[in-house]
């Protein structure tokens, strides 16, 4: 239920629901139910046969969901969009759509640990390779492409080292080779980046993290074209199940309605951290898509609004290091996921990658010494001051100072 709003900021909280349609309800209604009713027979037999418009089972699809459907469509500026019980729900039902038995997958210089393991399952099961290339310019993704590249996957930025992706180039490549092209935008949020302003296919969220918001809903997204979401919510999403549950759907609708305003805050403290962590002794590299000096910076400015509100450093000295850094910690909270209203930190060495093997997270760019945090909406300055006083405690013994 398109209202043509323009501004990301009235869409994210109008689009996609009336309420003189739903008895004047401000808040859009949670139809908490399995099933629904038919007024007779024939009308089941002709929703189940694709003739009349209706709601059957909640997981062929429920109002609720519909209205965030809407409401993410809009704001990725797609056609539609499909809600799942999960970022992997999404991603696994994506993937599995777009391929088949002895196709490949060409992926960015790093993805999320679940991801790569869903990427082995795929290779061992069912012999779809994959590649992983750094996507740093038009000849090196062509000579990565093979005849059987079923489908382009990109992380931008990727977790957890931040690197980015020029969308508008591998999208240029891709439609070249008619190779559909998946974006998970998850570290952005649609307030950020529009992958399908740049030309790509599909766009995937975790709606668990910065559209959710509250570190309370676990949830997927895909935003692309109306008719291979069809597709999709009639193949991969409705015989495999991965749906969304109504409150969950619900919670992220209540979330979403300050999404800019959230993402403003994040972003003001992440540069605010950014600067901090560059100023530091201990630490020995900072990757944020806001400093000037990173090689990342252009493709930023170019398809991002902001540079985000996450950050992957390096501490000098040990694993060990790394984690009485962590340990020390009073504010900041020790915990994957990201984009709540709480800062948190993780290891992603040990945590969110640990299931990939150590010579691919050195090819990846993680270290054992490298943290990422997903900087909170708390003050900064209380932030920096946390990271500051953990850092003073740090046992000399541990630090191998370069």
């Amino acid at each position: 239920m398109s209202k043509g709003f323009e501004k990301f900021e009235t869409k994210v909280i109008h689009e996609g629901y009336s309420s003189p349609m739903y008895r004047d309800s401000l808040a859009p209604p949670l139809f908490q139910t399995s099933t629904f009713t038919f007024d007779t027979a024939e009308q089941g037999e002709r929703r189940f046969a694709g003739e009349e418009a209706g709601y059957i089972y909640s997981r062929l699809g429920n109002p609720t969901v519909t209205f965030l459907e809407e409401r993410m469509a809009a704001l990725e500026n797609g056609e539609s969009a499909l809600a799942f019980g999960s970022g992997m729900a999404a991603v696994s039902s994506v993937l599995l759509y777009l391929t088949k038995s002895n196709d490949h997958v060409l992926c960015s210089q790093g993805v999320y640990g679940c991801t790569f393991g869903l990427l082995q399952l795929m290779k061992e099961k069912y012999n779809i390779q994959h590649d992983f290339s750094s996507m740093n310019s038009e000849e090196e993704l062509l000579s990565c492409i093979r005849d059987n590249t079923a489908c382009i996957y990109v992380e931008t930025p990727i977790n957890p080292t931040m690197s980015l992706i020029d969308l508008e180039m591998v999208a240029r490549v891709a439609k070249k080779k008619g190779i559909p092209v998946v974006v998970d935008n998850t570290f952005c949020s649609p307030y950020l980046q529009n992958p399908l302003n740049f030309g790509c296919d599909y766009v995937v969220h975790s709606a668990t993290k910065y559209i959710g918001g509250h570190g309370d809903v676990i949830a997927g997204l895909v935003v692309g074209r109306s008719e291979r979401l069809a597709e999709i919510r009639m193949t991969t999403q409705k015989d495999i199940g991965g749906i969304i549950s109504p409150f969950d759907a619900w919670l992220l609708l209540r979330g979403l309605k300050t999404l800019p305003i959230r993402m403003d805050r994040h972003c003001e403290n992440a540069e605010k951290v950014a600067d901090f962590l560059q100023k530091h002794p201990m630490i020995q590299d900072v990757h944020y898509p806001g400093d000037s000096k990173s090689p990342y910076y252009e493709i930023m400015k170019k398809q991002m609004k902001k540079p985000g509100g996450l950050i992957a450093f390096t501490i000098k000295g040990t694993k060990k290091t790394a984690q009485q850094l962590m340990n020390e910690l009073r504010l900041i909270k020790i915990a994957v996921s990201l984009g709540d209203a709480e800062t948190l930190i993780q290891h992603p060495a040990t945590m969110t990658h640990a299931i990939v093997p150590e010579e691919s997270r050195a090819e990846m760019g993680i270290s054992d010494t490298l943290l990422r945090i997903s900087v909170g909406l708390e003050s900064w300055e209380d932030i920096c001051e946390d990271i500051n006083q953990a850092l003073e405690k740090l046992d000399p013994a541990l630090e191998i100072m370069n």
